[in-house]
C-alpha cells in the first residue's frame, strides 16, 4: 500500500464490519445501508464537551447503543512547534516559548526547563535562597489556578455552571498577583537560568497573604457543591476506573496515578527547588475513579496554600527576607533587580545611566549577554518537577553553544491522555465526558 491509498478511516483499517463513507449530499444512502445492516454499531466524533474538544483534540467513539466500544483520541492539531523553534533562541530567550506549553501552569514548564539549563551550567546551588522560595511561592499559586480550571471547567462539563462560575472567579485572584509580581496574566517567562526575572514589588507579600485567607474559605464553599451533591456523585463515583497497575503500565502520574492509592510526588521523592524544606502532605484516595480525582485536586489545593503560608514567613521575616533573586556571576545572570522608568516603562534610570554613561565594559556586556546570550557546556540532562497534571520533564542537550542544540520535555498531559481509552471503553458514553475532564488534559503541553 503507497502512502497515497492510506485512508486513516477507510476500509483498510475496518477489521470487520461495513464502513460507511460519509462525503455529502448521501445521507439517506448512508442511513438505508446502516438500518439495513445488521451491526448496531457506530462511529462518531465526540465533542465539544471539554475545551480542548472545540478542534485540537479528536474523540473517536464506536458506538454499541450507549455503550463504549472503543475509543481513539486523534491529537497533533495544535502543532505548536515550541521544542524545535527554542533551538534557534539564546538559552534565556527559550523561556518564553517554554512557558506556552501547558498555559494553564505556564511556571512550571519554566521550572523545568530552567532546573535542567542550571544543571548543564552546574549552577543548581548557587540560585539565591530568595529566588528559589519565589520560585516555589509563585509555582504553588499556579498549582491552585491550574486546579482551579480544572475543578471548573469539570464541573462545567457535567452540567454544573455555578462551579464554573466559582472557580474561575477565584482563579481570577490568583492571575492578578501573577501581573503584579511578573507583569503578565500568563505565561510570564518569569522563571529564568539562574533564579527569576525581578524581585517581589511593594505590597506582593500582603497580597498573597489575603489570597491564602481568602481561598480557606472559598475552597471550603466549593467542596459543600461538589462533595456530597448527589448528581456530581453519581456521576464521577466508580466512574473512568484505573487501577494502580494500569497507571503504571501507561506511565501515568499527577493527581490520576494519586487517586489509585500511591503517593508519588516529585516534592517529595525527588525535592527540587527546597521542597524538602517545607512541611505539607501528598493527598491520596484508594477509589481510582474520577470522585477520587477530584478529591485528590481539592486536598492538593489545601497543601498548597500551608506551602505559601511557609513561604511568606521567610519572605518577610525568615531566612530569605532579603539577598539577590539572580546567581551573581554576571555572564549568566540577566539583570533582575530593575525598576520601572518614571513613566512606568524601559529599565530604572540607574542601571541605564551606569551602563549608557558610566562605564564602556558594563554596556559591552550588557549588550552581548542579551544579544548573544551566555555559553553552557556541552552535555544532556534531564531535571523534572510536578506540574498540576503530573510529571513535568525536560531533556536538554548543550553543544557548547548559546543556543539549545535539542530540548524535549516529557508533558504529562501528552501521556495521561492515552489513558482515556481503558478508562472509557465498555462504559457508557455520558462516562467518556468524566473520564476526559478528570484526566485534565491541556493541548498546549500535549501538540508542543
Amino acid at each position: 500500500m503507497t502512502a497515497t491509498d492510506y485512508d486513516a478511516y477507510g476500509t483498510g483499517e475496518a477489521a470487520e464490519g461495513t464502513v460507511y463513507n460519509v462525503n455529502g449530499q448521501d445521507w439517506n444512502e448512508v442511513v438505508d445501508a446502516a438500518s439495513s445492516g445488521d451491526e448496531d454499531r457506530m462511529v462518531v466524533n465526540m465533542g465539544p464537551q471539554h475545551p480542548s474538544t472545540h478542534g485540537v483534540l479528536r474523540l473517536i467513539l464506536t458506538l454499541d447503543g450507549e455503550t463504549v466500544d472503543e475509543a481513539r483520541l486523534g491529537i497533533g492539531y495544535l502543532h505548536t512547534g515550541i521544542e524545535k523553534n527554542m533551538e534557534y533562541r539564546t538559552w534565556t530567550q527559550g523561556t518564553t516559548f517554554c512557558t506556552r506549553m501547558d498555559y494553564l501552569a505556564p511556571l512550571f514548564n519554566e521550572a523545568a526547563y530552567c532546573l535542567a539549563v542550571e544543571k548543564l551550567l552546574g549552577i543548581t546551588d548557587d540560585v539565591p535562597e530568595r529566588a528559589q522560595v519565589i520560585r516555589v511561592m509563585m509555582m504553588e499559586v499556579n498549582r491552585i489556578s491550574s486546579h482551579l480550571v480544572a475543578i471548573a471547567t469539570f464541573g462545567l462539563e457535567l452540567g454544573a455552571t455555578t462551579v464554573m462560575l466559582n472557580g474561575f472567579i477565584e482563579r481570577e485572584y490568583a492571575l492578578d498577583i501573577f501581573e503584579m509580581v511578573a507583569g503578565l496574566r500568563m505565561n510570564m517567562a518569569y522563571i529564568r537560568p539562574g533564579g527569576v526575572a525581578q524581585d517581589l514589588p511593594p505590597g506582593a507579600i500582603d497580597k498573597i497573604g489575603d489570597f491564602v485567607k481568602r481561598e480557606k474559605g472559598r475552597l471550603k464553599q466549593l467542596r459543600k457543591l461538589l462533595d456530597a451533591n448527589p448528581v456530581f456523585v453519581a456521576r464521577t463515583k466508580d466512574i473512568a476506573y484505573l487501577d494502580l497497575t494500569g497507571c503504571m503500565a501507561l506511565g501515568v502520574t499527577g493527581p490520576v496515578l494519586r487517586s489509585a492509592g500511591l503517593p508519588w510526588d516529585l516534592r517529595k521523592t525527588q525535592p527540587y527547588c527546597g521542597y524538602e524544606t517545607y512541611e505539607f502532605d501528598v493527598p491520596t484516595q484508594q477509589s481510582c475513579d474520577v470522585y477520587g480525582r477530584y478529591l485528590v485536586r481539592m486536598a492538593e489545593m489545601e497543601e498548597s496554600l500551608k506551602i505559601i503560608e511557609q513561604c511568606l514567613d521567610r519572605l518577610s521575616s525568615g531566612s530569605a527576607k532579603s539577598g539577590p533573586v539572580m546567581v551573581q556571576d554576571k555572564k549568566i545572570g540577566w539583570p533582575a533587580q530593575l525598576a520601572l522608568g518614571p513613566d512606568g516603562m524601559g529599565n530604572s534610570p540607574n542601571h541605564i545611566a551606569h551602563i549608557m554613561g558610566q562605564s564602556m565594559e558594563a554596556l559591552i556586556h550588557h549588550f552581548k549577554l542579551v544579544t548573544e546570550g551566555f555559553r553552557v557546556p556541552a552535555g544532556q540532562v534531564y531535571a523534572a518537577v510536578e506540574s498540576p497534571r503530573g510529571e513535568l520533564g525536560c531533556h536538554a542537550v548543550s553543544d557548547g553553544g548559546t543556543r539549545p542544540y535539542r530540548v524535549h520535555f516529557r508533558d504529562p498531559s501528552f501521556t495521561n491522555l492515552q489513558a482515556a481509552p481503558a478508562m472509557s471503553e465498555g462504559g457508557q458514553v455520558a462516562d467518556i465526558i468524566a473520564a476526559v475532564a478528570s484526566i485534565d488534559p491541556v493541548m498546549g503541553g500535549v501538540d508542543r
